[in-house]
């Protein structure tokens, strides 16, 4: 395959899976909040999808779905002294009244309507003559503020048709990144940083599928090059996007793995480098006959499991977890003192492997997965790989057995979506 067909497969496989599900819902709401407000049955006049989905750049497994309810001008008057929160209910009231069953809240900006693997808030706006929205904050007694999600929606499909598509691709490109890394970087930081990357270059405004590769290298060492701030102007909006935590140090590992993978051409070791990259949806190597025949006496169990077969990944927060190592009962140092080293650990070491700090507001569970690596794991039969649930104490205990390099994964799990992640690696002697 070359590496035009490799990257084409690749986008085709982060399209969301659940399109029709989504539009029926964003379909169900807007109903609900016409007939509450205008009299009507409408399911689609009066709404915006805004965000990820309305700027056309969501992957398969979005679970945080965006959408403005326009208000009729008439009632600004009605709600404009101090009555941001009693929208927000009037609006909840209206939704739960349709659907009884569906989960609808309210969380200080927005309504929260929750389906079982993706939620839509939805925010009423009153539309203003500059196609900007004065939007409801209940907080601290209610103020109105303004969001401008029109102008990002028109820059992003501006630069899209400039740069023959690339923009959104790579958009879509770097969500699967974060998600196999684990990086919690909201949709419009990614979007605004990919724009910001190819309006800085003419490059790849005529370039297609083939150069994506290059693409991916360059687009990782400007994110790795990007100076620590605290936000970044918004695409089109020039609103404030905050940054929740570095990206760089993850950018600069993409970046190293993007000139190897490059190196290797089209080799089939490239596509292990890209995997390593983009995850899972990146397309696997292409099994041949003498795969097949290996395959067929297997000398070891593959028991490994992925997280993706059983929930939805939308990385939208931040965890990290770390290791205690102690012999005897006696603790000695952290894993992480020890990676920072470039020790290795010995055998007859217990390590104690918690969440150290995190992001995630409300309740969540935790899973792990502890997998082997090497000729010794699959000699011995012990590769291991499966995902379990955390007892309830955010820890993992464990023992250095045997050599080889082993991984450590942490999940977050919230209403049937991963949304955070973290990885350790376990280096044994």
């Amino acid at each position: 395959m070359t590496i035009s067909t490799v990257f084409e497969d690749f986008i085709g496989k982060l399209s969301i899976g659940n399109a029709n599900t989504i539009s029926d819902r964003y379909g169900e709401v807007t109903a609900s909040l016409n007939k509450k407000f205008r009299g009507t049955d409408s399911k689609t006049a009066n709404s915006l999808k805004v965000g990820s989905i309305g700027r056309y750049t969501a992957i398969n497994g979005i679970s945080d779905l965006d959408m403005l309810y326009i208000m009729p001008k008439g009632l600004w008057s009605e709600y404009k002294d101090g009555k941001q929160y009693q929208l927000l209910c009037d609006a909840k009231d209206a939704i739960k009244g349709r659907y009884p069953k569906t989960k609808v809240f309210i969380d200080r900006l927005v309504v929260c309507v929750q389906y079982t693997n993706f939620y839509i808030e939805v925010q009423p706006v009153f539309e203003q003559d500059d196609e900007s929205f004065k939007y409801p904050d209940s907080y601290d007694g209610g103020i109105w503020k303004t969001t401008k999600p029109r102008e990002e929606i028109k820059a992003i499909s501006s630069s899209d048709s400039q740069t023959n598509g690339n923009l959104r691709r790579l958009c879509k490109m770097a969500r699967a990144w974060k998600n196999k890394h684990g990086i919690g970087m909201g949709g419009l930081l990614i979007d605004t940083l990919a724009y910001n990357f190819l309006k800085s270059t003419a490059y790849y405004d005529d370039k297609g599928y083939g150069f994506y590769d290059v693409m991916s290298r360059d687009f990782f060492e400007y994110l790795m090059n990007q100076p620590n701030q605290d936000y970044y102007a918004a695409l089109g909006s020039n609103q404030r996007v905050r940054v929740k935590k570095k990206f760089q140090r993850k950018a600069k590992k993409a970046y190293e793995l993007c000139i190897k993978a490059i190196e290797a051409s089209e080799k089939d070791i490239a596509y292990g480098k890209w995997k390593k990259i983009y995850g899972r949806p990146f397309p696997s190597r292409p099994i041949t006959n003498i795969d097949a025949s290996s395959f067929a006496q297997p000398t070891w169990r593959n028991t490994e499991q992925f997280i993706e077969d059983l929930f939805s990944i939308d990385i939208r927060h931040n965890i990290t977890i770390d290791c205690d190592v102690s012999q005897d009962g006696f603790r000695e140092h952290k894993l992480s003192d020890f990676l920072r080293k470039n020790f290795r650990l010995a055998r007859t070491k217990d390590l104690s492997f918690y969440v150290k700090e995190h992001d995630i507001n409300g309740k969540y569970s935790i899973y792990w997965k502890v997998l082997n690596r090497g000729d010794e794991a699959r000699r011995r039969d012990i590769v291991r790989g499966q995902i379990f649930p955390d007892l309830g104490f955010e820890r993992n205990k464990e023992h250095t057995n045997f050599r080889g390099e082993h991984i450590v994964e942490c999940y977050a799990v919230k209403d049937n979506v991963v949304i955070a992640k973290d990885r350790i690696d376990v280096p044994i002697e």
